[in-house]
């Protein structure tokens, strides 16, 4: 049965329920009046004044005003009275936060909420309570003091927070985030495809497999690095790292909160260092097949040398002499040409301060195309420059005509014998924004399932012809390579060879 006291007409039984309700009410509960000549009482205040307050009822009386005044805080009182006198003014509830020094608590928040009503004697009244939101205020402080510290932790750091709602399927990302993208810095919720949609494509594997094993609880956390697009499309380095913090029953993950850190700088170091490393992992290598070849080929000179002489020594007919100078000779020449080639090969390869300077890229095609006129008489060679007039590379000038020289030449020198020479030249700029070069030609080709890892080491051959050397392909490669660039080749027997420069140069 409910208890309906509008309609119950035991006046004993209503104020029986009326006591008991309002001595477990834990507020002061009051009815205040103030009259037309600006007298206050109280016709109503309840017992718990003394416990709320450290008022008792026999307090409330006439001088009630001016204790009421001494108790609030002085920096809270003009807006005290000035929201009483509003209230009473434009007969609209009274609604205030306020402190109070209370003689044996101190200081207290409370908060009074009041229904005001005009009397028919036009007398105004306030029925009402009084609550004590010391506590309440205490906790809203501690929370405000610590949001305060976290959004000033967020605000200096370079961390951006997101939180996955697996439930709703959003994501919140926060304005850090955001600015990492390039985006405007402001707090939006979103859905997660957002983020896996700028993801770099070749990161994406490793990206889903890291975060499928957290949540599949085989690693306590998920940390991964990957490439991000941002709003001006260009790729950012990203450290993601996240923690299911919420679950079912099945351990499915239902929540999902993690950090996103721009570590572009640092990858990119790491990304130079390793170059670094394997440029001198390859200088290194480099030295040792040059020692190996200078220890090899000076030695041998030198012993067919010393061999001449001992000949020479133990048969000095003349006959025997001159046979002997004549194989001098031979060796003379030929150490001279090993000598010539390594110095060029140190050359290179010391070089620190190379000068590098702007180069209009087609002219010195031009200038190589007018440089081979009459190279081999008997072929018909026909190039094709496609590079654009105004494209310019920061190139070494000296490298540059060698370069192109090198290529040209051993395109016509390993023609296809049952076919005129071509070759063409084409720029490109490749994903990462460098600029390339491409040089094609129809000659022979080669096989790089066999010579491929040898093709540019110094005195490698592939191909039966009376001038190969096996040093032009390995001075070059060691050109390019100086200008910090990087050379590449396919090529396929019978049908030709494409070799591609990739500068150091966007």
């Amino acid at each position: 049965m409910v208890f309906d006291l509008y309609g119950n007409d035991d006046c004993l039984e209503v104020n029986n329920f009326y006591k008991k309700l309002l001595a477990e009410m834990p507020d002061l509960l009051f009815q205040f009046i103030i009259d037309t000549d600006n007298n206050y009482s109280f016709p109503l205040v309840s017992k718990s004044a003394d416990e709320i307050f450290e008022l008792s009822a026999t307090d409330f009386t006439d001088d009630i005003k001016l204790i009421i005044y001494n108790r609030i805080v002085p920096q809270d009182r003009e807006y005290f009275f000035q929201s009483l006198v509003k209230a009473r003014k434009e007969i609209t509830p009274w609604e205030i936060e306020f402190r109070a020094i209370l003689p044996k608590k101190g200081i207290r928040w409370f908060k009074i909420s009041a229904k005001t009503e005009l009397a028919m004697d036009s007398n105004v009244v306030f029925y009402g309570h009084v609550s004590d939101i010391t506590e309440l205020k205490d906790k809203e402080e501690k929370l405000r003091i610590s949001e305060e510290r976290f959004q000033f932790a967020l605000d200096a750091s370079t961390v951006g927070i997101w939180d996955w709602d697996m439930v709703t399927n959003s994501v919140f990302y926060s304005s850090l985030s955001l600015k990492i993208l390039e985006l405007e810095s402001t707090d939006i919720f979103d859905d997660p495809e957002r983020w896996d949609k700028i993801v770099h494509p070749d990161d994406l594997p490793k990206y889903y497999s890291d975060i499928q094993e957290h949540f599949d609880n085989k690693i306590p956390y998920y940390e991964n690095y990957h490439r991000v697009m941002t709003s001006s499309g260009n790729y950012k380095w990203i450290l993601d790292r996240g923690k299911v913090i919420k679950r079912d029953e099945n351990g499915k993950p239902l929540r999902v909160i993690g950090t996103h850190t721009d570590v572009s700088a640092q990858k990119e170091k790491e990304l130079e260092l390793i170059k670094t490393m394997k440029l001198y992992s390859d200088q290194n290598s480099r030295l040792l097949n040059f020692s190996h070849i200078v220890s090899h080929n000076l030695n041998t000179q030198a012993g067919n040398i010393k061999s001449i002489l001992d000949f020479i020594d133990a048969d000095v007919s003349r006959q025997t002499v001159e046979e002997m100078l004549e194989h001098l000779r031979t060796v003379s020449n030929d150490l001279n040409e090993t000598i010539s080639n390594l110095t060029q090969i140190v050359k290179t390869q010391s070089n620190i301060n190379i000068a590098v300077v702007p180069l209009k890229l087609c002219e010195y095609i031009e200038k190589t195309i007018s440089t081979i006129k009459g190279y081999d008489k008997q072929r018909n060679v026909t190039i094709i420059n496609n590079v654009p007039k105004y494209l310019t590379i920061n190139f070494n000038p000296a490298y540059m005509e060698s370069v192109l020289l090198n290529f040209t030449t051993n395109a016509i020198k390993y023609a296809h014998p049952e076919r005129d020479p071509v070759i063409v030249f084409d720029f490109a700029l490749e994903p990462e924004g460098f600029k390339s070069l491409k040089i094609t030609d129809n000659g022979l080709g080669i096989d790089l399932k066999v010579y491929g890892d040898l093709l540019f080491g110094m005195y490698k051959t592939f191909h039966k012809h009376e001038e190969a050397r096996g040093i032009g392909l390995y001075i070059t490669r060691n050109q390019i390579e100086a200008m910090k660039g990087t050379v590449l080749v396919e090529s396929e027997v019978g049908v030709g060879t494409s070799f591609k420069i990739v500068f150091n140069d966007m």
